[in-house]
């Protein structure tokens, strides 16, 4: 007796997705990336402490999906290992928690750290010259959020996208193999 044919499409969908997961995280983070640099330098928002902290979280999940796509294609495998899908999960869910944090901190939850909530602003390029020259300076605060759709936050949007890595890489890395049928 054959299996159904949508039960055949999905699991060939399903086994794809651990095989490609790696070269699709390293573009999601690619485009995280760019998305806050944009927002940076077009819509002129400058990034706090917790935000540079963010972006961290996906160069190193860029940097971990570019190994693992790089060994898959070099040798020969039908995808990277599992254990690179479970790192970017690690990744991605420390990601969000930060990204967690960082929207409570704006919406007044909880207090978040001191070097980036006492006081702070725009840093300009005559801003810095100044600081370069010994005047004090006011870093962007972690308590304000700067922009804000649909009452979220950027770092509310980047909690929800993380999450979403998190759990497809989590998925990725529980790729299940066909079983065989018995004879």
């Amino acid at each position: 007796m054959q299996a159904p044919k949508s039960n055949k499409v999905g699991r060939r969908l399903f086994l794809a997705f651990g095989r490609w997961w790696s070269i699709t995280a390293l573009v999601l983070s690619l485009a995280m990336l760019a998305t806050a640099w944009s927002f940076q330098l077009f819509g002129h928002l400058e990034p706090c402490h917790l935000c540079l902290k963010q972006r961290d979280i996906y160069w190193i999940a860029s940097g971990v999906a570019l190994v693992a796509s790089v060994w898959a294609l070099f040798t020969g495998a039908k995808g990277p290992p599992r254990v690179f899908s479970f790192v970017l999960f690690a990744i991605f869910a420390t990601g969000a928690a930060i990204a967690l944090f960082h929207a409570g901190v704006e919406l007044k939850w909880w207090r978040g750290p001191e070097s980036c909530t006492a006081s702070g602003g725009e840093i300009s390029l005559d801003q810095m010259a100044a600081f370069l020259a010994g005047a004090a300076t006011k870093a962007p605060m972690c308590d304000v959020a700067q922009w804000r759709m649909f009452g979220l936050s950027m770092a509310g949007y980047n909690a929800i996208v993380s999450t979403v890595l998190a759990l497809l890489s989590l998925i990725a890395s529980l790729r299940f193999r066909p079983r065989r049928r018995r004879a």
